[in-house]
């Protein structure tokens, strides 16, 4: 293969699959660990392979409209109560 997009284009789901399982758990399935420099090339194919392949929303890292519970709630003041003075 002469280039990463065209290994992407190769990556079959099986494949895909090991290369997530693999940066997962830090080995590859015949149990020997991968160097840094594999972690890093390995994530890129797979995130590279989801956006080919994948919803947006079963992505690696997908967020989706993330909203904090008390979004709209006061902020209650809890370092003075309303007798206290500051001088």
């Amino acid at each position: 293969m002469s280039s990463f997009k065209e290994m992407i284009e190769n990556i079959t789901p099986e494949i895909y699959r090991n290369l997530k399982l693999a940066v997962e758990i830090g080995k590859w399935p015949d149990g020997r660990k991968l160097t840094q420099e594999q972690k890093e090339l390995s994530l890129q194919a797979m995130i590279a392979w989801e956006i080919r392949n994948l919803p947006e929303e079963e992505r690696t890292g997908y967020m989706g409209e993330q909203k904090c519970k008390s979004s709209g709630e006061p902020i209650p003041n809890l370092l003075f109560k309303p007798s206290d003075t500051l001088h």
